[in-house]
């Protein structure tokens, strides 16, 4: 039977006899949460935020992220190769359990023609018929670039197994092979999958995500020589800017159905299920 500690009063503890003048703590939405508690219990902390969801609201994008897409595109350019001399279509699954920012810059980078996101639960009709347009087209190959937390409307997400040492007991997984077997099965149309799943975390770092975590570790040191603890940094427009650590964790930054990257990808034909 597996046990779950609290070690905050150890992390306080070891502050302490340590003797720091500050903690900087890099991570998303569960590293800006236990920084929130760490500051309630006294320590003064900045928070960097990092992570490939891109999923706080706080700052407009994480460090992570842009290479995270860069994979993801890099991934979609190779398997368009296969896809289109071999007429086949190929589901290509990513990352993004509640927000879908990967599949949907990555998709659009990439070329995607279907992208299926968490946010906007898809018809599996809308995904046949897209298919079809295209192969009435004369394109008989086709993309779709899908989150591994995206569902059907009225139906729930892909859970490969429960974890309970984990934040999120639900691990997700087999979403692309779900849709690849039902776009197979209702179109007729050959299809195979590829699951990226770790290869988005590591690497090497695009220049973008280089600058900006090194714009984001002045500014919080920056912050900590001035005393200004309880914060996190982030970017607003083109300055790096901090907030409230409690702010940054008020509210999730999710994909909304009029966000300017869903227009502009449905302005190019991409369709998302709906």
């Amino acid at each position: 039977k597996i046990k779950i500690f609290n070690k905050s009063e150890d992390a306080v503890k070891h502050y302490k006899m340590w003797n720091l003048d500050a903690l900087i703590a890099i991570g998303g939405d569960g590293t800006m949460h236990i920084c929130n508690k760490l500051v309630q219990m006294g320590l003064n902390v900045i928070g960097v935020p990092k992570t490939i969801d891109n999923d706080l609201d706080a700052t407009d994008i994480t460090f992570g992220h842009d290479s995270a897409i860069y994979v993801v595109m890099m991934a979609l350019d190779r398997l368009h190769t296969t896809a289109s001399s071999h007429h086949r279509v190929i589901v290509c699954e990513v990352m993004g359990r509640y927000a879908g920012w990967i599949a949907l810059n990555g998709g659009i980078a990439g070329g995607a023609d279907i992208i299926l996101i968490p946010e906007l639960p898809f018809s599996w009709e809308k995904v046949y018929e897209k298919i079809h347009k295209r192969q009435l087209m004369g394109k008989k190959f086709s993309l779709v670039c899908v989150a591994e937390g995206a569902k059907a409307q009225g139906e729930e997400i892909t859970v490969k197994e429960k974890d309970i040492k984990r934040t999120d007991p639900l691990q997700l997984g087999g979403i692309g092979e779900l849709v690849a077997r039902k776009i197979e099965k209702n179109t007729g149309r050959e299809t195979r999958v590829t699951v990226l799943g770790h290869l988005q975390r590591g690497g090497s770092p695009t220049a973008f995500d280089r600058i900006l975590s090194t714009k984001f570790g002045a500014f919080a040191i920056e912050l900590a020589s001035q005393g200004k603890f309880g914060r996190m940094v982030a970017l607003k427009g083109n300055e790096i800017r901090s907030v409230k650590i409690v702010d940054a964790i008020g509210k999730q930054k999710l994909v909304q159905a009029d966000n300017q990257a869903v227009f502009a990808a449905k302005s190019i034909g991409i369709s998302f299920g709906v």
